[in-house]
């Protein structure tokens, strides 16, 4: 308005609005580091269905915060930047703790595999792997270094083979640290595994003796209804769905809580078939109490929908 700034946070939350300050006056944002380099800090997180009118000397409450909050937990495993903080909790931070936690979970199950190095598959797969690997004692190495003055996020074209392409384009490899190496791979996500079946091809392509992937999220199962990091036109785009329905058709999709669960035996069937399918010689993912421990606030404020189908 012609008076200042109302900003307004979205009914449970599932996005983060913050206001910074400086010398110069406040501003506001949905990533704390977009403002931080200009010289701004942050002073206030708007609470879900909050409504605050700032000028450049204050900021008030228009409409209070509600009591329900469902923040989606995907801004600090996949797609937060990696030194915004969400209700207290740095995104960067977090992914350490969260492979830390996978690997200390992995080192519990006796499943850790034997492997010459531990990677992350670039950007934000990077910070889980160095977690896992400093829990874990496994090296860490950079078997792929990424090129990116293509597109920032290789799921922003809207064209899958488009998709594919930039993905591939953004890879480099080091030869010396694949070939004859068993390698781990951290991946942020696996959704619907496209990119990743072609990376595992290069790497055997290249003479890796051994590919090993961890994904620091649980089997995606269901698209995102409420926002875009994981939707699909359909839920059998979703790596997971599509190999539960070729395992045992429309009654698989009964029981997708089991096969989320690696622990039971149609969790490690699942396991078992994305392997096969994909070309792994391992596959595991993070649990939900795992994540949901790693980020470290209170889990009925978290949204886990993607995951669970609960809202």
């Amino acid at each position: 308005t012609k008076d200042g700034i109302i900003a307004a946070r979205d009914k449970l939350g599932r996005l983060p609005v913050l206001i910074g300050k400086s010398d110069n006056g406040h501003c506001v944002s949905f990533e704390s580091f977009a403002y931080t380099k200009l010289g701004y800090e942050s002073v206030y997180e708007l609470g879900p269905q909050e409504i605050i009118f700032m000028d450049s000397d204050h900021y008030e409450t228009l409409a209070p915060a509600g009591k329900d909050m469902k923040i989606c937990a995907f801004l600090w495993s996949y797609y937060g930047y990696p030194n915004s903080n969400y209700e207290g909790v740095n995104v960067e931070v977090m992914r350490y703790r969260n492979g830390e936690i996978m690997a200390r979970d992995e080192m519990n199950a006796g499943t850790l595999p034997d492997v010459d190095y531990v990677a992350g598959v670039p950007d934000s797969g990077i910070p889980h792997a160095i977690g896992y690997s400093k829990q874990s004692g496994k090296t860490f190495a950079r078997p792929f270094v990424k090129y990116t003055p293509t597109w920032p996020r290789s799921f922003m074209p809207a064209n899958q083979d488009i998709r594919n392409q930039v993905a591939k384009m953004k890879q480099i490899p080091v030869q010396e640290l694949i070939e004859d190496k068993k390698l781990l791979f951290v991946d942020d996500s696996i959704v619907r595994g496209t990119q990743l079946r072609e990376t595992v091809e290069f790497l055997y392509d290249s003479h890796a003796k051994e590919v090993h992937i961890r994904s620091a999220c649980p089997p995606i199962m269901y698209s995102c209804k409420y926002l875009n990091f994981s939707s699909n036109g359909s839920d059998m785009d979703l790596i997971a769905r599509r190999t539960i329905q070729e395992l045992e058709g429309d009654e698989g999709q009964k029981h997708l809580d089991e096969y989320a669960n690696s622990s039971t035996e149609r969790g490690k069937c699942l396991l078992r078939s994305i392997c096969e399918k994909m070309g792994f010689d391992s596959l595991g993912y993070q649990s939900l109490d795992g994540l949901l421990e790693a980020i470290g606030i209170d889990r009925e404020k978290i949204c886990t929908y993607c995951w669970d189908g609960k809202q």
